[in-house]
């Protein structure tokens, strides 16, 4: 088991939505934050969406309106609520956890959005 575990993912139709989680292990200590990532195919790996150890949340301007950012202290896990999805949405989608010492990353969970 890794110390950040992705699930979620899916094929969905444009307009849809998906819920992506990430089980953070309790051994991560001195998060900074919490960050999703996603990498299309030939592309760079860009930050979707991220949420500090305040709760403060920022996201790419392609999302801003349509993701949600969101954590459960008590469940240890960090929300990825996708809405109004575009095909342009398609790719692997990374959960990160930041902390002052390095970067954990998840294995990564699938997201393919038809049009």
């Amino acid at each position: 088991q890794g110390q950040l575990v992705e699930s979620g993912g899916g094929l969905v139709q444009a307009g849809g939505s998906l819920r992506l989680s990430c089980a953070v292990s309790r051994s991560i200590f001195s998060i900074n934050a919490m960050g999703w990532y996603r990498q299309a195919p030939g592309k760079q790996r860009e930050l979707v969406a991220v949420i500090t150890s305040a709760g403060s949340t920022n996201y790419v301007d392609s999302v801003k309106g349509r993701f949600t950012i969101s954590r459960d202290n008590a469940k240890n896990t960090v929300y990825l609520q996708m809405n109004s999805l575009k095909p342009e949405d398609t790719a692997v989608y990374y959960c990160a956890a930041l902390t002052t010492a390095r970067t954990y990353w998840g294995q990564g969970t699938q997201v393919t959005v038809s049009s």
